[in-house]
Formats: C-alpha cells, sequence, structure tokens
C-alpha cells in the first residue's frame, strides 16, 4: 500500500490542473491575438515610418506612449529639458568649488570610411546628414560642481592599486543578445550615469551612456593615492545617436573613451581631469545606421578615423564663493578687477602605478580575453622570433565582436596561448599600410603574407616568425561550423573534441593545436 503523497493525483486535482493549463493557452492565444491586431491597427494608422518612430519612443512595447516615454519628444518642441530626478539626489553646495571644462573636437574624417573609396555610392545623403553636420561639439565650455565627480570614487572596501571597479556596471554578455537599434533619444540618466552623461553631452545631445553591446558600461581604479588624494583612470563605453526623425537612426560608436581625474578623497576638490577618445590607431570609431522602418531593416556598417574628441579642465577647482577666516564672504577679484588666484599645495603620492599598466587592468576587465598581451603586429613577430613561439594573429576590418566574447576568453584557450604563442590584434588597414611602406622589406612582407590570406570579416592566422602562414580559418566559416552538430562537419579538418563542451572552444582550440602540429617541420633544428 503506497504512503501518504505517494498515489496518483486525486481525480477532481487532475481535473482542475487541466482545467487551469487550459485556461492559461486560451489566454495567451487571446493576448498574442489582441496584441496583433494593435499592432496592425498601428500600423494601418501611422504607416511604416509613422509606426518605426512611436516604437523608438514605446521603450516596453506595450502600444502606449507614457508620459516618460513622451519626454523625449515633448523636449524637442518645447525645448526645456527638466532637471531629472536622479540629478537631485544629493542637493548642490552654495559653497562648493566648481571646475571648468572645454571641449576640443575635430569631425570624423570621410575619407577614412570604407564607403568612401566608392564616393559613398548607394548611399543617401540623407543617412549621412547627423554626422557630416557634426562638426563642432554641442557645448564648449561647461562649468560643473566639483562634487558631481563623486561618483568616480572607489566603493568603501579597500582596494589596491589596479584593481578595477564598475562605475556603471554591464548588464549585457553574448548571452543576453543586445539593445535595439531602432531608438532616437537616450534614457533619462540615473545615479552614476548622470555625470557621464552630462559630460558626454558636451560633444552632442544624444549620448547613450550604455552602448548597445557588450561589454558596456564604465570601469575605474586607482592610479595613485596620497593622504587626501586619488588619482582614477577611467574607461568608459558609449556611443551616440547622430539622427533625428524623420530619418532612420546612425550609431556612433568610439573604440573607448578613457582618461583620468585628480580628486580629493571626500570629492570636494578636483585637480585635474581630462576624457578623450584614443586616437593612436589609424581608425578609431565604429558606425551602424538603418535603412528601413523596422528593427530587422538592412543595416550599413562602417568604419572610420575620429582625430580628436577631449574634454579637458581648465584648471583645478575653485571655491564658487571665498570667505575670509571671520567667515564673511570676500569679493572674487582683486582690487584691479583680476579674478583671484588661488595657489594649491602640490601633491605627494604615496603609492602610484604606471598609465599604461592602469589602462591594460581596465582593458582586461572589459574584454577578459585580453588577460594574455595581444601585440602591435611587429612586435609580436620580434617577441615570436626571442621566443621561438608562432605567432596567433587575429585580423580584421571591424571590432571582431563575436569572436572576442565568445572563444577568445575561454580558459583553454587562454592557457594554450599563454603558453605557445605570441598574439597580435592588428586591422586591414594597418596592414595595408604597412605592406605599402617600402622603408622596411621584412616588415612589407610580413604584411603582404597575412592580407594574402585574409577574407572578410576577420581571419584568425598562424604563422612562424618569418611570417610563414601555417594555417588560418576565417570567422564566419568558424561560427558555421561551431554552430553544427559534430555528425553534420564534413571537414575532418576541425574536429570536434569530446573533452570540453563548448563546440567554440573545442574547435578553436583544435585550431591552435594543428597549427602547432603544422609547424613542427619547420621548426626542427
Amino acid at each position: 500500500m503506497a504512503g501518504p503523497g505517494l498515489g496518483p493525483a486525486p481525480p477532481r486535482l487532475a481535473l482542475a490542473l487541466a482545467l487551469l493549463a487550459a485556461l492559461v493557452a486560451v489566454k495567451y492565444y487571446r493576448d498574442m491575438e489582441a496584441a496583433r491586431q494593435q499592432q496592425e491597427l498601428a500600423l494601418k494608422s501611422l504607416g511604416n515610418e509613422g509606426l518605426f518612430l512611436f516604437s523608438s519612443l514605446d521603450t516596453n512595447k506595450d502600444l502606449y506612449l507614457s508620459p516618460e516615454e513622451f519626454k523625449p519628444i515633448a523636449e524637442k518642441l518645447t525645448g526645456v529639458a527638466p532637471v531629472s530626478d536622479s540629478e537631485e539626489e544629493e542637493p548642490p553646495d552654495p559653497d562648493g568649488e566648481t571646475l571648468s571644462i572645454v571641449a576640443k573636437f575635430q569631425p570624423l574624417l570621410m575619407e577614412t570610411m570604407t564607403k568612401s573609396k566608392d564616393g559613398f555610392l548607394g548611399i543617401s545623403h540623407v543617412a549621412l546628414s547627423g554626422l557630416r553636420n557634426w562638426t563642432a561639439p554641442a557645448a564648449p565650455r561647461s562649468v560643473l560642481l566639483a562634487r558631481q565627480f563623486k561618483a568616480f570614487l572607489p566603493p568603501k572596501n579597500n582596494l589596491e592599486l589596479g584593481d578595477p571597479w564598475w562605475i556603471i556596471p554591464s548588464e549585457l554578455n553574448i548571452f543576453t543578445g543586445y539593445l535595439s537599434n531602432n531608438r532616437f533619444y537616450p534614457p533619462a540618466p540615473k545615479g552614476k550615469e548622470v555625470i557621464i552623461h552630462r559630460l558626454l553631452s558636451m560633444f552632442h545631445p544624444r549620448p547613450f551612456v550604455r552602448t548597445r553591446f557588450a561589454p558596456q558600461g564604465a570601469v575605474a581604479c586607482i592610479q595613485a593615492s596620497s593622504s587626501f588624494y586619488y588619482t582614477i583612470a577611467f574607461r568608459i563605453h558609449a556611443e551616440f545617436q547622430l539622427n533625428e526623425p524623420p530619418n532612420f537612426p546612425f550609431w556612433f560608436s568610439p573604440g573607448q573613451f578613457t582618461g583620468y581625474i585628480v580628486l580629493s578623497k571626500d570629492s570636494s576638490h578636483v585637480r585635474d581631469f581630462r576624457l578623450f577618445v584614443p586616437n593612436n590607431r589609424s581608425l578609431n570609431v565604429d558606425m551602424e545606421w538603418l535603412y528601413g522602418a523596422s528593427e530587422s531593416s538592412n543595416m550599413e556598417v562602417d568604419i572610420g578615423y575620429l582625430p580628436q574628441m577631449e574634454l579637458e579642465s581648465t584648471g583645478p577647482s575653485v571655491p564658487s564663493v571665498i570667505h575670509d577666516e571671520n567667515g564673511n564672504v570676500l569679493d572674487s577679484r582683486d582690487p584691479s578687477g583680476e579674478p583671484i588666484q588661488f595657489v594649491f599645495e602640490e601633491i605627494s603620492w604615496q603609492q602610484e602605478i604606471p598609465w599604461q599598466e592602469a589602462a591594460h587592468r581596465l582593458e582586461v576587465a572589459m574584454y577578459p580575453f585580453k588577460k594574455i598581451s595581444y601585440l602591435p603586429f611587429t612586435e609580436a613577430f620580434e617577441r615570436a622570433q626571442a621566443e621561438k613561439k608562432l605567432v596567433h594573429s587575429i585580423l580584421l576590418w571591424g571590432s571582431g565582436r563575436t569572436l572576442r566574447e565568445t572563444v577568445l576568453e575561454s580558459s583553454p584557450i587562454l592557457a594554450l596561448l599563454n603558453q605557445s604563442f605570441v598574439s597580435s590584434w592588428s586591422l586591414v588597414k594597418e596592414l595595408e599600410e604597412l605592406q605599402s611602406n617600402r622603408e622596411n622589406e621584412f616588415y612589407s612582407k610580413l604584411a603582404k603574407l597575412h592580407l594574402e590570406k585574409y577574407n572578410f570579416p576577420v581571419e584568425m592566422i598562424i604563422c612562424l616568425p618569418n611570417g610563414t602562414v601555417v594555417h588560418h580559418i576565417n570567422a564566419n566559416y568558424f561560427l558555421d561550423i561551431t554552430s553544427m552538430k559534430p555528425e553534420d562537419v564534413e571537414s575532418s579538418i576541425f574536429s570536434f573534441s569530446t573533452n570540453f563542451e563548448d563546440p567554440s572552444t573545442a574547435t578553436y582550440l583544435q585550431f591552435l593545436k594543428e597549427g602547432l602540429q603544422r609547424a613542427k617541420p619547420y621548426l626542427q633544428p
């Protein structure tokens, strides 16, 4: 005889559960049908382009615009932007210090875009209007309260120099997907997003503090520390929306914003501040724009070079009100009418790490695959020659987003690359320039051997220190075979390993091992 709770469910309970399941199914069907009908009515009322604009504002996709969702349009029509609640969390100190910041901006060089080679054939002038018209910063100068930079201070727990923390945590990864392309107006910033949004708004009125793709957000670390001050190094991934309705969205995504702030530990005083887009590589901006009134519309992509995008403080923050020793307010100008000059004590740093080390720590926080060094192209071959290793080279046209967020950051891949390879990460444009430079024939030959094997968009290459390519695989082919079932892969060149459940890791590991095997005849003494 079965014990309590072990027998079959009573008939009435089973019937009730079946009835409940049927009701849920009916409700789901009716909700879906109602949503479809509402979508059809909206399309009939607004047309494709009207519904596209409506959807870009309807963030929760309920076909209803709340006051918060309508706010960007209200601000556009009235020209008045109300202060958000998040900006009022901490009331400003009327006697607090203020910091003057200037924006320096040189527009993107249109001739560096790939599409410029054929004169932007097939690309409407309207699509690029936001880009072409962006020739100067939105606010060349701004005055901010020193305490607004409190967001850059480290968390309460004790951190060592170089230990990264998130100012704005990334909420996306390869599993969560990405945010919608069909948007024109940034969401209202909250908390620590406020100061970063305010700073980026000096460049353009529509900054998105969180990028559509991972890694998003902002990360920081302590570069130097004294009794009363920190130097905080930071890295921000943000982007801008350059177009407005009735045009389609145009996304402008710098590779990164980086910089530093010298800030008192109580955030009352800022000694120095600088934020900039690095311009030391031949391409530093990704661009994407839609060609239709839906999320699934065709998207055009391109890359280009931005010479300058920088914010810099004009000097240390200064008191907005000056008091004498008795608390009386003094005139901020001397008898001749000139502003009073402040003298600040020199900071004596007790601990400090180099800027390059701080920047690398932040890069690894954003991109775990950078736990191993990816050297400049020519330096990688020099290191491989000295260490008698192979070169593992990533040659790409754009960002290599999918590759860097998946297989390259897996532990088995990192271990093998660290043990047996010297790695490099290069843009096609950089190698084209190196190939055409005849001042160093060896480097020119290395670039030529790489470019002969390259296919769009990304080629992974294994080669000897002399540049001889022993193995290579295109990223598209790699992604295709790793998305197939093992029994469906015809080629035996890239077989799946049973040691790893992830087919991407297993296949890339096999690629690296086969490169080592093929190189053996060349490396024999």
